[in-house]
């Protein structure tokens, strides 16, 4: 088995739990409206519950559809987590995995955290830990706590990512970038400052928190 494979296998027992986690919360999701902002459907059929929620997909259009669920009942829709087209409280939940991080800056995470309390009567966003030693996008250990320029000097030239998965140049240009530029990761506390009365949930590894989820039941 390639490393490259069991990591992908690794990285979905977690998203397994995680879903786990998510039903242990909410109850199952069977009958709810639900909005997955940034995500695809292939997280849900990680779901192991009776009855199929109504599912909205939301994504850029160049992240494409995913595939299918598995089980709920499934629309995709084209849009911008920041500025979503559903009128207020119209989801019973929002749902995001792992998109926060990546909208841009503080004013870009703040308009995206109200959109989503705006249109979901409960929410669950989880996102990476920004004090989890490894950078989960790259894999490299300790390069997101560098200062910008010297963290955009390492990760041009190497990080564990490209060397497990050997994307082309122009895969390795585009998401290299995109990490320099864009993706900012949360703490515990700017977690609770853009989402004010959610509960703060902590995923542990190896005792680290791995990474965080504020949510509220609706």
């Amino acid at each position: 088995m390639s490393i490259a494979h069991r990591l992908a296998e690794i990285q979905k027992s977690f998203r397994m739990k995680r879903m786990r986690r998510f039903v242990s919360v909410f109850g199952s999701p069977g009958d709810r409206r639900i909005l997955d902002v940034g995500g695809t459907a292939e997280i849900w059929a990680l779901l192991r519950t009776s009855g199929a929620p109504s599912l909205v997909v939301l994504n850029m259009p160049r992240a494409g559809q995913g595939g299918e669920s598995g089980q709920a009942r499934l629309k995709h829709v084209h849009g911008d987590g920041c500025y979503l087209p559903f009128a207020d409280k119209s989801f019973d939940i929002v749902f995001s995995n792992s998109v926060i991080e990546h909208v841009g800056g503080p004013e870009a995470q703040t308009r995206f955290a109200q959109e989503i309390v705006r249109t979901g009567r409960g929410y669950w966003v989880q996102t990476p830990n920004r004090y989890f030693p490894i950078e989960t996008h790259l894999l490299t250990p300790l390069v997101h706590l560098l200062p910008r320029d010297w963290r955009a000097f390492i990760v041009r030239r190497f990080t564990v990512w490209q060397w497990i998965h050997r994307p082309d140049a122009e895969a390795k240009r585009y998401y290299i970038e995109h990490f320099v530029s864009d993706i900012r990761l949360l703490s515990a506390s700017q977690m609770q400052q853009l989402f004010p009365d959610a509960v703060i949930l902590r995923e542990r590894f190896l005792g680290f928190t791995k990474s965080l989820i504020a949510y509220r039941l609706p």
